[in-house]
């Protein structure tokens, strides 16, 4: 269900594109990170699939039109700031356009190894 209270213009008073964090909504794993303008939003909401603004190309993507690793919606939340977004998805194949399941599949540092 789309609360249709929210006028979507208040996630994007600070800029044109606001951060969406994609999780797996059964395990919770972090699977990319994109950024949505107000027409992807949209149509993210419209589809039930997650469309992003690629900042490279300049230009709306459909995640998972050509390679077929989709995204189905299952909540959109949003910060108390009202500017980034946390969508939780049903991912099919991998998130990340190098294959892997997460964007996430290097570490900086880890204070859990001996």
């Amino acid at each position: 269900m789309i609360d249709k209270n929210v006028d979507l213009k208040i996630f994007f008073k600070k800029s044109e594109l606001i951060p969406a964090i994609v999780q797996d909504w059964q395990n919770g794993e972090v699977l990319m990170l994109a950024y949505m303008n107000e027409e992807s939003l949209g149509l993210t909401l419209k589809t039930g699939r997650t469309w992003f603004w690629s900042r490279s190309r300049q230009e709306l993507w459909n995640k998972g039109a050509h390679s077929g690793h989709i995204q189905v919606i299952h909540s959109i939340a949003y910060d108390c700031d009202e500017d980034t977004l946390l969508i939780k998805v049903d991912q099919t194949g991998a998130a990340c356009h190098t294959g892997n399941r997460s964007c996430f599949y290097r570490e900086l540092m880890n204070t859990d190894e001996k």
